[in-house]
């Protein structure tokens, strides 16, 4: 299949398979004569591959190196699963804080009357006498 065809069955566009070759998170991709890329199953994986690490937040330079130990010949299974446990604690943490923000918002929607409009008024308060302030500097 054309690169078209690929991105039509993957849902990754045109440009970020030619990246993800560029970058080597997948393989080289095949040429007809004409140049035109040639894509198979193998490479429709790794693009599905790819696409899902990259949701799961892991940097193109980690994927990178996942993707070599993943090729080598040798043995580094406790390679592969430090880097996917490293990635694993920064997708905990980067939860943890959106769960924190989530928590704030409900927060702020469930006391929006006892505290945002009380906390609006005390930073409308503040601005007013800042306001008088400079007004008075300038006179």
């Amino acid at each position: 299949m054309n690169i078209k065809e690929a991105s039509e069955r993957t849902g990754v566009s045109s440009a970020a398979i030619r990246y993800y070759e560029k970058e080597l998170l997948i393989p080289a991709i095949d040429r007809s004569e004409t140049g035109n890329r040639e894509i198979d199953n193998r490479i429709i994986r790794r693009i599905n591959f790819v696409k899902q690490m990259r949701a799961a937040g892991m940097s193109i330079e980690n994927l990178r190196k996942y993707i070599q130990l993943f090729d080598s010949q040798e043995e580094n299974d406790q390679e592969q699963q430090d880097l996917l446990r490293e990635q694993l604690t920064e997708m905990e943490e980067r939860r943890d804080d959106l769960q924190a923000a989530i928590d704030h918002l409900h927060f702020k929607l469930d006391h929006f009357y006892d505290h945002m409009k009380t906390t609006e008024s005390e930073m409308e308060a503040l601005e007013r006498e800042h306001d008088a302030k400079v007004e008075d500097e300038t006179k």
